[in-house]
Parts: C-alpha cells; structure tokens; sequence
C-alpha cells in the first residue's frame, strides 16, 4: 500500500490562497454579470458549489496584506449570502465595492514610486 508524504506548511499554505482566489475570482465573475443575467439564487447556488472546494483544503494562518484581506472577503461574501435584502442590490455593489478594493490592495507593490529619480546618472544626451 502506498503511503501518502504529509505536506509541508508551504504546500498547505499554498493550496489555501489557491482556494480562496478560485473562489473570489468566481464570485466577482458573476457579480459582474449584466443585470438581466444576474439573478440571487443562481449566484447563492454557485457559491454554496464554489464553497465547498474551499471547505476541502485545511484552514492555514494568512499574515501578509492581501492574503487576510482576501480571507475576509470569502467570509464577507458567505455573510452576505445568509443575511441579504430582497433585491440584494446593495450587498452586489458593497461585494463589487470590495472586490476592487481587494484588487487594488493585490497589485499595491506594482506602482512604487521611485524614491530617488533625481540623483540618477544624466549624461546629457
């Protein structure tokens, strides 16, 4: 019989954040959705789908920014779905509010300012 090697902290680590931007990534997808293809139950089902893939992968400690950021953004979006209005227009742009609040805090390191532009080499030309 074939025994399987425990994973390392790492792997588990890894499969977490896996986990958690699948299952951000397709709820904004449907969020987004036109509004005439946009309906509550059909979202609430997917999630309930997409959840479960969460649920699979042991719940690891996430210390960086953007990887507790996105954490609470799973657990706002499951909040949402268990305690929404009637029309859940509200909570859909609060999510989408969110969602690029999370993408912005992602790709923060992209755009640093470069400190020290005036004491760079000029050679005239």
């Amino acid at each position: 019989m074939i025994q399987k090697k425990p994973l390392n902290e790492k792997a588990l680590r890894l499969r977490y954040i896996r986990a958690l931007e699948k299952f951000a990534k397709r709820a904004i997808n449907l969020l987004k959705a036109p509004e005439e293809d946009f309906h509550f139950e059909k979202f609430k089902k997917k999630m309930d789908e997409n959840f479960k893939d969460v649920e699979k992968v042991e719940v690891v400690r996430l210390d960086n920014g953007y990887m507790s950021k996105l954490e609470e953004y799973v657990n706002l979006i499951l909040r949402t779905i268990t305690n929404h209005s009637k029309d859940f227009e509200d909570e859909k742009s609060l999510l989408l509010k969110e969602a690029n609040l999370l993408h912005k805090e992602k790709n923060k390191n992209i755009y640093k300012k470069d400190k020290h532009s005036k004491h760079k080499f000029n050679d005239g030309y």
